[in-house]
């Protein structure tokens, strides 16, 4: 994972995704046209621009998005919270 690399804890008290998702008649066939992540991350501040960088890089290195990009529109977003290190 792109955190990872930056040294930055994704454990579950720490980070959590909601995503939500289009679907539209697409003629006649109902196709997923829209997935919307948001990330939801406590961290260091210091660890902030690590971060956002992670975020950044994301979906050009994500095997699953990377399968999809051209079919599906996919956008992310990330709210950081204070943590104490």
């Amino acid at each position: 994972m792109v955190l990872a690399g930056k040294k930055i804890r994704t454990f579950e008290h720490l980070y959590r995704a909601e995503v939500t998702g289009d679907i539209e008649d697409v003629d006649g066939v109902l196709k997923v046209t829209r997935i919307k992540v948001h990330y939801f991350l406590k961290v260091p501040e210091e660890k902030w621009e690590d971060a956002n960088e992670a975020l950044d890089a994301y979906l050009r290195l994500c095997p699953a998005a990377q399968s999809v990009i051209g079919c599906i529109d996919i956008s992310h977003e990330l709210s950081l919270e204070p943590m104490p290190e």
